[in-house]
């Protein structure tokens, strides 16, 4: 997917409406943006050491603010609070490498992808299998919500511009999905190879992430599917939306985008 596609998949999935400029005016007149962001979410999002927001998605978040002349605030709703679309109020946009899809469209407007994110299967470090085909019939464990859920059921259609069919690798035996605020997934599969699960499926940097920080699991090799990322607003204002749109565009031609990815994940995620 070339830039100039992401670009116009951004706008075409974007919906107008004729209350344009309330959130703008919000966040000007408070002069504060509220940006939902996770606690868990490995570099992308993360407690810090000093129990401090960090990640490329905090620096992403801080950066726009900068670019709006406002200050950020960071809240902390779970994935699925987030995904439910019922904000009402309480932040302006979220970050989360959130795919943006089409039946996801019909809640929100993606008014920026800023992240090409590749997805793999991890496996206790114990476990037998080698490669993906090896996850036949077994039991699967997911983040409810996640296009990684539709993937492991066997129901995922990429419908973002440029996106390749599905090649199905395997067939789950069975699929756990965990909602937000339960038990992560990894902290089953970490417990021993089939003792809950027997692989997990997620974003390819968050799983290698939680490998450095001590999860004693192995990815295993061959992506899944590589989704493009976007920051998610409401609809209704087309004008906070273009804004985002255009600071992250700004971003992109000056260079910065590319070094928050390189900063945090020592490759150019940004572009495909």
């Amino acid at each position: 997917m070339t830039i100039v596609k992401a670009a116009s998949f951004a706008v075409c999935i974007c919906a107008t409406s004729a209350d344009a400029g309330e959130v703008l005016d919000r966040v000007l007149t408070t002069k504060t943006l509220t940006v939902a962001v996770g606690t868990d979410w490995g570099k992308m999002s993360y407690l810090d050491g000093s129990h401090e927001l960090a990640g490329s998605d905090i620096d992403l978040a801080k950066a726009v603010a900068e670019r709006l002349g406002v200050k950020v605030q960071l809240v902390t709703p779970g994935w699925d609070v987030i995904t439910a679309g019922k904000w009402e109020g309480r932040w302006d946009m979220s970050l989360g490498q959130m795919t943006p899809t089409k039946a996801r469209g019909e809640k929100f407007s993606f008014p920026a992808i800023y992240f090409f994110s590749p997805g793999s299967a991890a496996v206790h470090k114990e476990s037998a299998s080698t490669e993906l085909s090896d996850l036949n019939d077994k039991t699967i464990g997911v983040f409810a919500n996640s296009t990684f859920e539709e993937y492991a059921n066997g129901t995922f259609q990429p419908e973002w511009i440029g996106a390749k069919p599905i090649e199905y690798s395997f067939k789950a035996g069975e699929v756990k999905a965990y909602a937000s605020g339960n038990i992560n997934p990894l902290d089953d599969l970490r417990l021993g190879d089939g003792v809950r699960l027997d692989a997990v499926l997620w974003d390819t940097l968050k799983l290698q992430k939680a490998i450095e920080d001590g999860y004693p699991l192995k990815v295993l090799p061959g992506k899944l599917f590589t989704a493009p990322a976007s920051i998610a607003v409401l609809h209704g204002d087309t004008e906070f939306s273009d804004k985002i749109a255009k600071i992250v565009e700004s971003m992109r031609a000056d260079g910065t985008l590319s070094q928050l990815t390189v900063k945090w994940y020592g490759s150019d995620y940004s572009v495909e």
